[in-house]
């Protein structure tokens, strides 16, 4: 039979050859079919600038459908897809800031506190600190940073271990 051609693009396959081979990549089904590939891969901020450059399809808006389909280079959105487009790239953008900012290096725990604390008071959430006596108990026993002791909300890994540390089975086996 021969040796047959996959197209991962078009999910077909065919006799390999120069001639097909290069009828196939060449034709109008395999490019529409990559650039849906590649399209699918867009962030939504480019998805976002491409629409906004478009002027809107006066027969998708007439009658609820373009002959072009994906391929049309009027935009087929709405106002109301814009603006939700929109307010995800803010969102995204915004996330990508905020774990920017948590990944730099060089930042100090009071910084970080600090931020934490008007984060809470915008949020209307009020956290219990330890009196300053508690703290300075916790200090002299251990090398714990006084600030991780005012933070009540960390995850065990990080909370300072009780006081006279773990309790530690003798007869445990690890294995």
């Amino acid at each position: 039979m021969g040796k047959r051609y996959y197209c991962d693009y078009c999910d077909r396959s065919f006799q390999d050859n120069m001639h097909n081979r290069k009828k196939h990549l060449n034709g109008v089904q395999h490019h529409r079919a990559k650039k849906a590939w590649y399209d699918y891969f867009r962030d939504s901020s480019a998805i976002l600038y491409d629409e906004q450059t478009k002027k809107p399809c006066r027969k998708f808006l007439q009658k609820g459908i373009c002959d072009f389909g994906p391929n049309c280079r009027f935009s087929h959105m709405s106002e109301e897809d814009l603006f939700n487009l929109k307010r995800q790239v803010e969102d995204e953008k915004r996330q990508r800031e905020d774990s920017a900012h948590k990944m730099m290096p060089g930042r100090s725990v009071e910084e970080w506190l600090s931020r934490r604390q008007k984060r809470q008071t915008a949020l209307g959430i009020k956290g219990d600190l330890k009196n300053k006596d508690d703290s300075e108990e916790g200090q002299e026993e251990s090398d714990i940073p006084q600030q991780l002791l005012s933070v009540n909300d960390l995850p065990p890994s990080l909370m300072p271990p009780p006081p006279g540390g773990w309790k530690v089975k003798l007869n445990t086996d690890w294995g």
